[in-house]
């Protein structure tokens, strides 16, 4: 059985499966009202699914509970690791440096 592609997607979830079980919907039911196919739901629920916001905002939709509440407390530490990962931060600093402004 494939793992989660991160704990992230893990996390999600799992959340999003608590909360289909707190309302006794199976993962058929909750995928049809989401508009899914319910292979890509279960994959969504076992971590292997990466959803894009609008399948996000239509499962908490579904679900009815604030999308926010499957994402809240799920950081950058979360993710895989970039081979090189940059803060905002970090690229504005670099490019003042190289324009001679820092």
């Amino acid at each position: 059985m494939p793992q989660p592609s991160s704990e992230a997607a893990r996390l999600f979830g799992e959340r999003v499966r608590d909360e289909r079980l707190r309302l006794g919907l199976s993962q058929d039911e909750v995928a049809h009202l989401a508009g899914m196919n319910v292979s890509n739901y279960g994959k969504i629920e076992r971590g292997i699914g990466n959803p894009v916001l609008h399948t996000i905002v239509r499962l908490g939709t579904v679900l009815g509970v604030d999308p926010a509440v499957f994402v809240t407390g799920i950081g950058a530490d979360a993710l895989p690791p970039l081979l090189e990962a940059f803060s905002a931060a970090d690229f504005v600093d670099e490019r003042r440096r190289r324009l001679g402004r820092g």
